[in-house]
């Protein structure tokens, strides 16, 4: 099966991966990607990949310009590793109203773009806890129903990062141009009825960090939440332009006047790498939680953990968490995150895309297992669920793949409207109670 890649692949990614400034950074971080683990994309741009395939976006599309993509490659280029553990302005450093406090840090690696690494929760009145080594995206896989093309839009995702302007980052920061930090209110935290005593409520708040990339004709938005009550969501939203393709009523919606031109169906299967270290590496375990008793009165719970490296499938009320039980709340629980990835479409690909087959890969760390599909690393398989060969788990890496079925409408029609997906990572016994 024949693998399209919708990124230019720079001369600097084949050659020298991270950069120079970030290669001679690395060594400062624990887990950071060597340089020489990251070339390995192929040396030419076959027909109907990155440059092919934006050559070929139909006029009118939102396609960046020749000068954005040359700026917003510069911009990407320019970012520096953090140091230890980072420096301005790569530091994130909030608190919120309700007194929780985010801290981590941030780069614009060539492969994966926008990284987060070193993130701390602090909620009010209790220490900081340690949540995730590193964070990004590890694939935007993107199938079209009538067979072909079969995008990988990772590769090379920091070269595309776009330049944001100030009404991108309302309220907040633009750092190096490329990235926005800023915060948003996220509705109710809580509305408790006093009944005989006056209601209280208070509202939540996030700290958001985002860029934006084009990719083709689509703009991709790249987002993390963090919030005052410890969750955190990421996420992915897809803008810009349609595509353009037509194709057979099968396979497509008529876009436009009449039934002429059906523009043609397609998924965007995101997958997200989370390494979680919940107060460091070890100590790190893995559970699936089930919940028998469908038509029955009684449910039951039932706990796997996963000792070795697995794929995971979605069901009804199942869900999995990071827990490590030599860390305790308050209460004497031991503190985990809670992931929950209800929302995907689940799509299913062919046996060349065995990597889309689960919902949930658990593998254990290893720095050259970078992207979900066409992994760039010479040193390792070459996607995700090869990856997962029964290796015990002493460092467990959690993948998490959303897929989204996107059948255009005429609302469609330029410029597109961003549609999301993603999942939620939710504190479970972080507290001993409501920390807002």
């Amino acid at each position: 099966m024949t693998v399209f890649l919708r990124l230019t692949l720079s001369c600097a990614m084949l050659t020298g991966g991270l950069g120079s400034a970030q290669t001679a950074s690395a060594a400062q971080v624990s887990h950071a990607i060597p340089a020489a683990q990251v070339s390995a994309a192929p040396a030419q741009v076959a027909p109907g990949t990155a440059a092919a395939r934006t050559a070929q976006a139909p006029q009118g599309t939102a396609a960046a310009p020749a000068a954005q993509v040359a700026q917003g490659t510069a911009v990407a280029q320019a970012v520096r590793a953090p140091a230890a553990p980072c420096s301005a302005p790569y530091r994130i450093d909030r608190t919120l109203p309700n007194g929780a406090r985010w801290q981590l840090c941030w780069e614009m690696r060539n492969i994966e773009g926008l990284t987060l690494t070193k993130v701390v929760y602090t909620p009010k009145g209790n220490r900081p806890v340690s949540v995730l080594r590193s964070t990004a995206l590890a694939q935007i896989h993107v199938p079209y129903d009538s067979g072909s093309p079969r995008y990988h839009d990772i590769g090379a995702l920091g070269q595309t990062a776009i330049p944001l302007l100030a009404a991108d980052c309302p309220g907040g920061e633009r750092r190096e141009q490329s990235v926005c930090v800023t915060t948003r209110a996220r509705g109710h935290a809580y509305l408790k009825s006093g009944y005989e005593e006056p209601s209280i409520s208070a509202q939540g708040r996030d700290l958001v960090v985002f860029a934006a990339f084009q990719v083709g004709w689509y703009t991709y938005l790249v987002e993390w939440a963090f919030s005052d009550d410890g969750a955190i969501t990421p996420r992915v939203g897809a803008t810009g332009s349609l595509a353009g393709s037509t194709t057979t009523a099968g396979h497509g919606w008529p876009i436009g006047v009449g039934s002429a031109n059906f523009e043609e169906s397609h998924s965007h299967n995101v997958f997200w790498r989370l390494d979680f270290d919940i107060q460091g590496k070890s100590g790190d375990v893995v559970e699936q939680y089930d919940f028998s008793g469908s038509r029955t009165a009684k449910r039951k719970l039932k706990r796997t953990t996963f000792t070795r490296e697995a794929k995971a499938l979605n069901r009804r009320a199942r869900w999995w968490r990071v827990v490590d039980r030599g860390v305790r709340n308050a209460d004497g629980h031991p503190v985990s995150w809670e992931l929950n990835n209800s929302d995907s479409s689940q799509y299913r690909g062919p046996a060349g895309e065995a990597f889309t087959r689960a919902d949930v890969y658990v593998t254990d760390y290893r720095s050259c297992e970078r992207l979900a599909s066409v992994n760039p690393a010479p040193r390792c398989a070459g996607s995700v669920d090869r990856y997962v060969n029964g290796e015990r788990l002493t460092d467990p890496v959690l993948w998490v793949n959303v897929g989204y079925h996107h059948v255009p409408r005429d609302e469609d029609a330029d410029p597109m409207p961003t549609h999301w997906q993603g999942f939620r990572v939710t504190p479970r016994d972080v507290t001993a109670k409501n920390p807002h």
